[in-house]
Formats: C-alpha cells, sequence, structure tokens
C-alpha cells in the first residue's frame, strides 16, 4: 500500500494544469484556468481548473477532483497506477507500508512485468520495421497489398489519417521464416524465455530452442488503456509462391493445411484474453469527447474506421464481448452502439452482448448494416456518413432484439416451435427489465409489432398466446429494492432546496472562496445560527484547515454530504469573489438575511399559536407569546 505522505507528495508536486494542458487548452481567467471538459462534448467551456487548491470542476458534467483523479479518468489507470506514473513525472519518491519481503515480492513482480512489456515493445517494432521502411522485408508486399485492398494504402502518399492508423496501431508483417524474431530478440539481448512467457516464441517439440508463433502474417498490436502493447493479433495473408519462398532459402510447405484467418497472443502474465478492448487506447479521448463508442467485430473494422476519421470505435479480442470488457469500457462511457456483421454471426453477437452490457452498466444501441457487410466493407463501399446514419439511426438494444424475434417475415417463416420459441424469447426480454416504466414501454412496443403480424396474416392463437407471455412477464418480473439514500437522486434535492438552504450554500462557498475568513471572529459569529447541511460542511471545512490556512479540498469534499458536493467542488475550482474583503461583506449580508428569514418563520409560528388559543379568551397567554415574539426579534436583530 502506498503511503499517505506519498500521495500527499504527489498532489502537492504535481503541477496540475500543466498535467490537465496536455490534454485540454487551458486559458487563465483570474484565479483559475478555464477549457472545454474532456470528459463530455461542449462548445462553451465550462471546465475550471484550481491549482492553489489541486482541484479542477466542470459544471457541466460536474466532473471533479485532483490530479490522480483526472489520470485515473482520462487514462483509464487505477488508483496505485496513477499515483506511481505522477510520481515518476513529478520527482516524488514512492514509499509503501509494506513489510520488507511484501515490498521486494512486489518489486520483483513489477520488474517482471516491465519486461514482458518491454518484449512486446520490441516484437512491434521488429514487425513494424518488416512491413515498410529501409529494413523491410521482400515478402512485405503481401501485408501492403491487403491493406490496399481496404483502402489503407500505407505508401508514401498515403492520407495523413491512414498513416496516422497505421502508426497508432502499430500495424507491420511478421516474416514467413521460422526464427526471424528468434534471431532479433537474440541480436536485441532478449531472453527466449521473457518471448515464450508473451507468446511470441514456442519451444520446439524435439531438440532445444524455439520458433515464431506469427509468421507470414499481417500484424495489430495489442495494447492496454495505458498504450503498452500487451499482445498481438495475426492476420493471414495470400501464400507466397514456391519460388519466392526458395529464393529466401524457405522450403515451401508441402500439403499444408489452410492457416487461420487470425491467430493470437495466449493470456499471460500481462494479458487476459476478455478483459481487454482493441483499439480502446487510441480511442479513449475520441470516446469521451462524444459521449458514446462504438463497438465492432474485427480488427480490421476498428483500423479502417479509424483511418477515415471515425475515431471512436472498438472491439473484442477473439471472444464474444464479456461483462469485464463492458465494465472497463463504462470507465469511458455509459453509452455504446453495437455495429456487428450483417450477417447470422452478427445477429448472434448482438443478442450475445445483451447481459454484458446489462452487467457493465452500458446503455447500448444496435446499428444494423446490410446483409453480409461487416463496417470496413461499409465505410469503404458507401462512405462515412453513410455509416453516420446507421449509427443515428440505431435503435435501443431491447427494441431491437423485439424486432429481430417478432420480424414479419423471418416469423411467419418459421416452425411452430420457432414461432414459441421466438414468442418465449420476447417474454424473458421483458422479464429481464427491472424498470417498471422501461418493462411498460417494452411491452407497447412488443404489442405494436404484434398488431403488425396480425396484418400479416398471423395465426391468431399464436398472437393471444404472446399477448398472454408478454402481460406475465410484465407483471411478474422482478422489482429492484431501493435503500433509502436511493430514493432521491441528487439533483432532485437540488431543486427541492429551501431558500434558507440556498442563502446557508452561498455562505458556505464564500467561506471556500477565502478560508482566511474562518479566523474572523464576527463571520463566526454570523455563522453559528446555520444548520444543516451547510452547517455541516462548514465544520468540516473548519477541520480541513490546516495551522499555516492551507485548505485540503480532498479531504473536505471526501467528507461532505454528496448532495452538496457538485455546489462545493465548483466553488473550490472556481471561486466567485475576488477578494476576502467582497467574500466577508457578501456572507454578512447573507447571514443578515438568515436572521430575518428565521424571524419570519418565528412570527409565522407565533401567528399559528395565537389562533389556537383565541377561541380560550385567554389575555395573559396571548400576552406573553407577543412579548416572546418581540423579545426574539431584538436579540436576532442585534437588540434593535
Amino acid at each position: 500500500m502506498i503511503a499517505p505522505q506519498t500521495i500527499a507528495s504527489v498532489k502537492e508536486r504535481t503541477d496540475l494544469v500543466a498535467l490537465i494542458g496536455e490534454t485540454v487548452r487551458l486559458q487563465r481567467k483570474g484565479r483559475t484556468f478555464q477549457g472545454l471538459c474532456p470528459f463530455h462534448k461542449e462548445k462553451t467551456p465550462s471546465f475550471h481548473v484550481n491549482p492553489e487548491r489541486g482541484i479542477y470542476h466542470c459544471f457541466g458534467c460536474k466532473e471533479s477532483g485532483s490530479a490522480i483523479d483526472f489520470m485515473m479518468k482520462i487514462e483509464g489507470m487505477s488508483f496505485t497506477e496513477a499515483v506511481r506514473a505522477l510520481a515518476e513525472r513529478s520527482g516524488v519518491e514512492v514509499v509503501d507500508t509494506a513489510t520488507d519481503a511484501e515490498r521486494r515480492e512486489a518489486v520483483a513482480a513489477r520488474r517482471a512485468r516491465e519486461d514482458l512489456y518491454a518484449v512486446n515493445h520490441l516484437a512491434a517494432t521488429f514487425f513494424e520495421q518488416s512491413m515498410r521502411g529501409t529494413s523491410a522485408h521482400p515478402l512485405a508486399g503481401y501485408a501492403l497489398d491487403e491493406l490496399r485492398r481496404r483502402g489503407l494504402d500505407p505508401g508514401p502518399d498515403a492520407a495523413g489519417s491512414v498513416a496516422d492508423a497505421l502508426q497508432a496501431f502499430r500495424v507491420g508483417y511478421a516474416p514467413p521464416a521460422w526464427d526471424g524474431l528468434v534471431a532479433y530478440l537474440k541480436r536485441q539481448g532478449v531472453s527466449p524465455v521473457a518471448a515464450e512467457k508473451v507468446g511470441l516464441l514456442v519451444p520446439r517439440s524435439s531438440g532445444s530452442g524455439y520458433y515464431d508463433r506469427f509468421r507470414h502474417r499481417l500484424m495489430f498490436a495489442v495494447t492496454d488503456v495505458q498504450g503498452r502493447v500487451i499482445a498481438f493479433s495475426g492476420r493471414s495473408l495470400a501464400e507466397p509462391t514456391a519460388d519466392e519462398l526458395r529464393s529466401l532459402g524457405l522450403s515451401p510447405a508441402a500439403g499444408a493445411e489452410v492457416p487461420a484467418k487470425y491467430v493470437n497472443s495466449p493470456e499471460s502474465t500481462i494479458y487476459t484474453k476478455g478483459e481487454h478492448l482493441f483499439g480502446l487506447y487510441q480511442a479513449r479521448h475520441a470516446i469521451r469527447q462524444k459521449g458514446e463508442a462504438i463497438l465492432v467485430e474485427g480488427n480490421f473494422d476498428v483500423l479502417s474506421l479509424h483511418a477515415r476519421g471515425v475515431d471512436n470505435v472498438v472491439a473484442p479480442l477473439g471472444t464474444a464481448f464479456t461483462a469485464a470488457q463492458a465494465k472497463l469500457l463504462k470507465r469511458f462511457t455509459p453509452t455504446v452502439t453495437l455495429l456487428f456483421d450483417g450477417d447470422a454471426a452478427g445477429k448472434k453477437a448482438t443478442w450475445g452482448a445483451r447481459q454484458p452490457c446489462k452487467e457493465g452498466g452500458l446503455d447500448a444501441r444496435v446499428g444494423v448494416l446490410p446483409p453480409k457487410m461487416d463496417p470496413d466493407d461499409f465505410v469503404r463501399t458507401r462512405g462515412v456518413d453513410a455509416l453516420k446514419n446507421v449509427t443515428k439511426a440505431a435503435k435501443e438494444l431491447y427494441e431491437h432484439l423485439i424486432d429481430d424475434a417478432l420480424e414479419n417475415d423471418s416469423f411467419n417463416d418459421a416452425t411452430t416451435d420457432g414461432k414459441l420459441s421466438r414468442i418465449h424469447a420476447v417474454a424473458s426480454l421483458l422479464g429481464e427489465q427491472q424498470d417498471a416504466v422501461k418493462r411498460l414501454m417494452l411491452k407497447t412496443y412488443a404489442d405494436r409489432l404484434s398488431s403488425k403480424l396480425v396484418m400479416g396474416g398471423q395465426s391468431p392463437k399464436d398472437l393471444r398466446q404472446l399477448e398472454q407471455l408478454l402481460d406475465q412477464a410484465t407483471r411478474k418480473a422482478p422489482q429492484p429494492v431501493l435503500r433509502a439514500a436511493e430514493t432521491q437522486a441528487p439533483h432532485h434535492q437540488a431543486r427541492s432546496r429551501s431558500r434558507v438552504d440556498e442563502i446557508g450554500l452561498e455562505i458556505l462557498g464564500a467561506l471556500l472562496d477565502y478560508p482566511v475568513l474562518f479566523d474572523h471572529g464576527d463571520v463566526m459569529d454570523a455563522v453559528s445560527a446555520l444548520d444543516g447541511e451547510a452547517a455541516l460542511a462548514i465544520g468540516t471545512a473548519r477541520q480541513c484547515l490546516t495551522d499555516e490556512m492551507e485548505f485540503r479540498a480532498d479531504e473536505f469534499l471526501a467528507q461532505i454530504p454528496r448532495s452538496i458536493h457538485a455546489f462545493a467542488a465548483g466553488r473550490l475550482a472556481s471561486p466567485v469573489f475576488e477578494t476576502a474583503d467582497m467574500a466577508r461583506e457578501e456572507l454578512l449580508k447573507n447571514a443578515g438575511k438568515l436572521k430575518k428569514l428565521s424571524l419570519l418563520r418565528e412570527n409565522a409560528e407565533v401567528a399559528v399559536q395565537l389562533q389556537r388559543v383565541a377561541p380560550l379568551g385567554d389575555v395573559a397567554l396571548e400576552d406573553a407569546l407577543l412579548l416572546e415574539s418581540a423579545r426574539r426579534a431584538r436579540a436576532k436583530l442585534g437588540g434593535r
């Protein structure tokens, strides 16, 4: 575990403006800096950075935090990874609280992982150099031809976006020799054992030594969200002629089997299949800016769309979409459009993505491509604008699946058992919905489709069965049990604040603008009558103020009620008052308003009490109530 003093030093020594300025164009505005938010799409800057407080806040999407939070969110790092990255950047020595043995074990494990990253990086360089440049392999033309066939000509006259995409994805060529990479790594002084651990080399079945796993393939480097190469995916190419192979001293394979279309790296210490997304590192900023990701099936789909400016695209890696991948994607956006191939496999993948999206908390839509076309085919033949129209027309996932199950022609052509299976599938879709409103909306949608089936000549018996199952699914679907804290959303609480609460927050805001006001006796007297969330937050703020009058913003934000978190974070990132005197003056005015509001409330209470006692005819009691009301008024108004 990283020591608290290391975390504090990292926050203190990190230049927050310089860090965020690498991603956002910032301009100074008074005490803070402003720019377009990197976490959501906007035209008017609402993103504020306060270097004095070490905090950023967006008034649009409400994202806020420290330098560590920024690294975690923008780069997809864990807390520990973000602290270590910033520590290295700012020259802070990382101290942890582990035992010596645990520390040695952790250091050894980290070095072992770094060695594997280094081996993969060298392999990626070898593949890149083998495809183009002065070191290009004589048979690299097969890889270049495959790229040209897809409109991705990597030649000297290539469009900038194509060249950028090939470089970003580290596309290369694995030569056909059995020991090309073996020899290269040996020249670099790399142990073949390390290369075996990441699946680049395979031990020979007889005798000693190793051979290359990837041979005569177009290579894609697979990176994690930090840009480190963790694996490879190699696509098959047209086979070289026997003469070409002999000219290189290679023997043509006799009766060789047709090679697999794709060969992927096996799992390793740094790569677990089903936990990473191809292209996420390259697409992460675009996904945040556009507020959505496009999920496709293949590596070439990602590369092709990226090269044509559609840069928020990712793909699973040789697997069906998993819950782990959905959760990883959710760190960058809650919205995804599924754009799978227009064939039976693509349809199956769409149905299969339902549960991962649900578990990952993704709001999924489905874009439909023409039959037998994949995104790469589509964008090459019909263009980017047509592709954008497909994604704009994408339907909500469950609506699409109901459409698919009850599609008129295929439903009519299905057997009796097939129709029954489709009917049960729709009922199951409704039953999965825990939100009653959404479930009812989907039932209404399914009812409309079923009415179309009637007009299409479908059997009334089938439709009655469908209606019964839909009704049952709507009634019996489970309802989530909400905890008390979940029954009201924060924005609802904000809308229902009283005038007293609003003034209390303004008083809190003045103190956050200038914590030095905590040393003013008249200010402390003025806020002593506060109650509620503002009073709690003011007390917390006082505790987070050091003897040197430095304010520990992170500690404060971690302790205050969630309902006022956005207000406080915004005020810390972007103070309202230019001077402490201005803040003090406004604070005292607001304190006076609170006294008057409190007096009005008490007078109203006295009036109610007088109405209650009037029928009794007790003049003495009425006089006592009036005198007490006057006494309280004098006290609140300073004895006047």
